[in-house]
């Protein structure tokens, strides 16, 4: 057993004690390296970097899979594991209500049929904090929750797009910011870092990524935790995921001057 190895499988075991074993003896007949891949490199390595707490990094994990939509057991897998490292159920059920803004309904429902079934065996319920308005409401808390992030940010949105689909951008000020993202289950650290993980993990929406890196950094987030949540998608998603998604950040913080 060498070091990263070790600490790798501590790790693991910390945040599910009873199944960091079974991933290794899943894999043995078949493919024992992967089991030591996954150990050495995606917890020994990746998650035990101090850039980020182990909340953080299963907010964005939770996000990733949630918006890459085609890895129900490793979704499943985190949702333990965050529930483990300290997030709420209702937190679980925001984190995916933010990746659903990016990958769909579709991928939110099945993220929430895997979430309803860990609740149940955990014994543990979401608080379910509906919140219900007129629309002249979610216009304000959409264009607040983008003022947060960028000064008149609402009025570009909605100029953006209004030679072409002018309904669209009120549905993103109405719907994604102001009946999801103006939701106060999560820190707005912990919603720019679902953001940044569900856009990188998609891997097509360099545009998108590069306006939450610098939401991101607007809220609080430091430039070392931007990185160690993209870096982390490498593990989910992929090296080139991961390399564009660094890119992007790159030239979003230049555009910042930093």
């Amino acid at each position: 057993m060498n070091e990263r190895y070790a600490r790798g499988f501590a790790a693991l075991a910390a945040l599910a004690p009873e199944k960091a074993q079974a991933v290794q003896d899943a894999l043995a007949e078949i493919a024992p390296d992967m089991g030591r891949f996954i150990v050495e490199f995606g917890y020994g390595e990746i998650f035990t970097r101090p850039g980020l707490d182990a909340v953080s990094r299963q907010t964005a994990t939770i996000a990733a899979l949630t918006a890459l939509g085609n890895a129900a057991p490793q979704l499943r897998f985190h949702i333990e594991a965050g529930l483990a490292a300290g997030l709420s159920p209702q937190a679980v059920i925001d984190i995916i209500y933010v990746a659903t803004v990016f990958a769909g309904f579709p991928a939110g429902l099945n993220a929430i049929a895997m979430a309803r079934e860990v609740f149940a065996e955990k014994g543990v319920t979401p608080s379910h904090e509906a919140r219900e308005s007129g629309t002249g409401e979610r216009r304000e808390r959409g264009l607040a929750a983008l003022a947060v992030t960028s000064k008149n940010a609402g009025q570009q949105v909605l100029d953006s797009l209004a030679d072409i689909a002018p309904d669209f951008a009120g549905f993103i000020l109405d719907f994604s910011y102001g009946d999801v993202i103006s939701r106060d289950v999560l820190t707005p650290g912990q919603k720019e870092i679902a953001m940044i993980a569900a856009a990188t993990a998609r891997g097509t929406m360099e545009p998108q990524l590069k306006v939450h890196v610098k939401a991101a950094r607007a809220v609080g987030l430091s430039r070392e935790q931007i990185v160690e949540v993209i870096i982390q998608m490498a593990v989910y998603a992929g090296f080139p995921a991961a390399i564009n998604g660094l890119f992007a950040a790159r030239a979003a913080l230049r555009e910042m001057g930093e």
